[in-house]
C-alpha cells in the first residue's frame, strides 16, 4: 500500500459517509437549496479536516491499547506502518485544515472551532474514564450538522440542533454494539463502555433505546422546517427501517454479523437522509 493509502486507511476515509450526509442536509435546509458554492466547499474542506484529526488522534493515543488487542493489533501504528511522528503530523495539518475553513467561512465558525477540536479530539480519552463515551463520539459527529448551519447563515436555529441530537443518539447506538466485541478485553484492562460495565445484553438495550431516541430527533428535526415535506419525512420511516434492522441483526448479543450491523446499515442511513431532502427540496 502506498504511503498515502495508509493515512487514508489510518481515518477510515470511507466512513466519512457517516457524518457527511447531516452537513449537506443542514447546509441545504439553511440554503433553502441555493448553497454558495464558496460555502459548499469550505463546509466539505472542515469536515475532512475534522474527522481526519479525530480519527487519527483517536488512533495515536490508542496506539499501545490496539496493540494489545488481538482485534486491533494489526492496525497501522501498532503494525508500525505508520509511525508515531507522522501521525502526530497528520493530526496537526488536519486540526488546522479544519481551522482555515473555518476562518474562510466567517468568524462565528472560526470562533467556536477549538470548541469542535476539543470534543472531537476529546472523545478519545472518555473511554478511561466514562461508560458514555458513545455519547460523546455522537456529539461530534453531530457537531457537523450545526457547523454547516452556522457556515451558511451564521446564527444558532431549532433545526440544525434537532439534526444534531439525532445524529448524536444515532451513532452512540451503533458504537454501543460496535463496543460489545471488545467488553472482555474493556474490562481486564479497565477501559470503559456500555457493555463492560453492563454487560453485552444491557448494552444492546440501552442502543435500542439511543435509537429510538434518534428517530424522534430526526422527526422533530424536519417538522422544524417548511423547506421540507412528506419525501423526507417518509426517509425517517425508512431510517427507522434500517435501525430497526441493524438491531435484529444482534439480537440477543449475537455479533457474528457486527460488521453489517455496523458498516453497511449505518452507511445507508444518512444517504437516505439526504436523498428525501433532496427530492423534498428539488423535485417537489
Amino acid at each position: 500500500m502506498t504511503l498515502p493509502g495508509r493515512y487514508l486507511s489510518l481515518i477510515k476515509f470511507e466512513h466519512t459517509i457517516f457524518a457527511l450526509p447531516f452537513a449537506l442536509i443542514s447546509l441545504l435546509v439553511a440554503s433553502e437549496g441555493r448553497p454558495s458554492p464558496s460555502v459548499l466547499g469550505w463546509v466539505l474542506v472542515a469536515m475532512v479536516g475534522a474527522r481526519s484529526a479525530a480519527m487519527a488522534f483517536n488512533r495515536l493515543v490508542d496506539r499501545k491499547i490496539d496493540g494489545a488487542n488481538p482485534r486491533t493489533a494489526d492496525r497501522h501504528l501498532p503494525a508500525g506502518e505508520i509511525s508515531v511522528t507522522g501521525a502526530t503530523v497528520f493530526v496537526i495539518l488536519s486540526a488546522a485544515l479544519l481551522v482555515v475553513a473555518a476562518w474562510r467561512l466567517n468568524p462565528l465558525c472560526l470562533v467556536l472551532s477549538p470548541v469542535a477540536l476539543a470534543v472531537v479530539l476529546g472523545y478519545s480519552y472518555m473511554k478511561r474514564f466514562s461508560p458514555l463515551a458513545h455519547v460523546v463520539l455522537g456529539l461530534g459527529l453531530g457537531i457537523a450538522p450545526v457547523g454547516a448551519w452556522l457556515a451558511v447563515t451564521g446564527t444558532f436555529a431549532g433545526f440544525p440542533l434537532w439534526l444534531a441530537a439525532a445524529v448524536l443518539f444515532w451513532v452512540a447506538g451503533f458504537d454501543t454494539i460496535y463496543g460489545c466485541q471488545d467488553a472482555d478485553f474493556d474490562r481486564q484492562v479497565g477501559l470503559h463502555s456500555l457493555a463492560s460495565r453492563f454487560g453485552v445484553e444491557r448494552a444492546l438495550t440501552i442502543s435500542r433505546i439511543f435509537h429510538v431516541l434518534a428517530i424522534a430527533c430526526m422527526a422533530a428535526a424536519f417538522r422544524r422546517t417548511d423547506v421540507l415535506g412528506m419525501p423526507a419525512l417518509g426517509a425517517v420511516v425508512m431510517m427507522a427501517g434500517l435501525l430497526a434492522w441493524e438491531q435484529s441483526i444482534v439480537a440477543g448479543g449475537d455479533l457474528r454479523r457486527i460488521d453489517k450491523a455496523f458498516f453497511e446499515i449505518n452507511s445507508w442511513v444518512g444517504m437516505v437522509l439526504l436523498a428525501g431532502v433532496l427530492i423534498d427540496i428539488y423535485l417537489i
